[in-house]
């Protein structure tokens, strides 16, 4: 037996001390040392076995098709940058009870007519996946079941049964008997992913690694976990809602920051295949500080409603509260009214938020946040019909934004009849926008015009 001896590893780089420290030496991250065992010199542990590589010139590597397969999610196939990839290592996170289990159940027994599955059970018993699909009503299908945590074990099972896709139900409960410790422990974790990878690798089997997060919403575990796989993807949901967003942040297939939209019911998740639709209360009467925007996630834009309430402050610093933006993007924008639209807002709470749960990152949301302040402001609402979006600049100037026509055509398909935007976005002739009234504004000074 080799001798062990105790080490302390990064959380968020990986890096190994031979003692504790405040800091991490590698990476300067605080408090992310944590005490693990590693084996001594001379032990040794499993390797790649396959081919010597061999060199080649980037101008003699031939190309080969990309060979995906559909997972009859539409939802999903957008996410992933259109299927499957044989070989592929996928990291899906999110908070507990949000669907990551249930996403996959239904994706497993879906595809085993065309994939069979192996679902490794790590953290519940076969019993209760058993009646997780009977309750979602899927229909009786041959899907292969395991309940086992050692990862050389499980490998043995896979290699065994042969079986195109693998879902690993958690990552953090899985370890490896090549390394003392106990199961979701930093080394645990990345031992644990590193065989897990060389196996898919070698096999070509589609391996999807359900993952813990952390109260702060970031994967739990060492960040060098998220470098290993090929895809990270990520469930968010607004708290008490029946929506569900999955998101890349990572996907070496295809583009990243896609979403997918799912709804939860009774039966599972289901996909929503216009998500516009559901971010809209469209009421009869216009109100006072809410207007709709066209904001862009990945390749699809997507219709938001942005909601202001304006209020006198009794207190010496007014609150400034967002939900679904940055805090300190509405702080620049209500100092750009101030400066150059005239529009004091010292002595004003300010409180902002985006219908529906999404976190809007993108600028195109400048323009609707003034417009928006504005009118809860001086209580005049925005006509229902019109669609508001654009960039904001420092000196007052509203810049364009990209796809601008794209993002007019969704809005048209709703039924929008006018839009504010910034000049450049104006459509040229044939656009697709039918009889939408656009205006193009150039200073902050026109929306301000525009608004009165």
């Amino acid at each position: 037996m080799s001798r062990t001896k105790p080490a302390y590893v990064c959380s968020a780089c990986g890096a190994v001390a031979s003692k504790w420290a405040g800091q991490c030496a590698d990476c300067g991250a605080w408090n992310t040392l944590v005490e693990s065992v590693r084996a001594a010199a001379g032990s040794s542990r499993g390797g790649y076995t396959g081919q010597l590589s061999e060199v080649r010139l980037l101008s003699e590597v031939e190309e080969a098709q990309d060979p995906r397969m559909p997972t009859g999610v539409s939802e999903m196939d957008r996410v992933l940058g259109g299927g499957l990839v044989p070989g592929a290592v996928i990291l899906i996170g999110g908070d507990p009870g949000i669907g990551k289990s249930t996403l996959l159940l239904q994706l497993a027994v879906g595809l085993q007519a065309q994939l069979p599955a192996l679902y490794v059970a790590g953290e519940e018993s076969l019993q209760q996946i058993a009646l997780r699909a009977r309750r979602l009503g899927l229909p009786p299908a041959p899907l292969a079941l395991v309940s086992e945590t050692a990862v050389e074990r499980i490998i043995a099972c896979a290699q065994a049964r042969r079986p195109g896709l693998m879902v690993i139900d958690s990552i953090q409960t899985m370890y490896t008997e090549q390394l003392p410790g106990a199961p979701g422990s930093v080394g645990q974790v990345r031992e644990s992913t590193a065989q897990l990878v060389r196996f898919a690798k070698q096999s070509g089997v589609i391996v999807v690694l359900i993952g813990h997060v952390t109260k702060d919403g970031a994967l739990a575990g060492p960040r060098v976990l998220e470098h290993m796989v090929d895809t990270v993807l990520s469930f968010e949901s607004d708290p008490g809602g029946r929506y569900r967003m999955l998101r890349a942040t990572k996907n070496r297939f295809g583009a990243v920051n896609e979403l997918g939209v799912f709804a939860m019911t009774d039966a599972g998740l289901k996909e929503v295949a216009h998500p516009s639709a559901i971010f809209l209360s469209r009421q009869d009467q216009s109100a006072a500080g809410s207007v709709v925007t066209c904001v862009r996630e990945g390749s699809r834009p997507l219709l938001l409603e942005v909601q202001a309430l304006v209020d006198d402050s009794p207190l010496a610093n007014p609150r400034r509260l967002t939900v679904g933006l940055e805090h300190n993007r509405l702080a620049l924008l209500l100092a750009v009214l101030h400066r150059h639209g005239d529009v004091p807002l010292f002595n004003q709470d300010v409180f902002l938020n985006v219908v529906g749960g999404i976190r809007v990152n993108e600028t195109a949301a400048d323009l609707p946040v003034a417009a928006v302040v504005v009118s809860s402001l001086r209580n005049r609402p925005i006509p229902s019909e019109t669609v508001i979006f654009g960039e904001l600049g420092l000196s007052g100037e509203v810049r364009p934004v990209p796809y601008g026509e794209e993002r007019l055509r969704e809005a048209a398909k709703h039924g929008f009849t006018r839009a504010l935007v910034p000049l450049a976005n104006r459509p040229r002739r044939g656009a697709g926008i039918g009889t939408m009234d656009v205006q193009g504004v150039r200073h902050l000074a026109d929306l301000l015009e525009a608004l009165a």
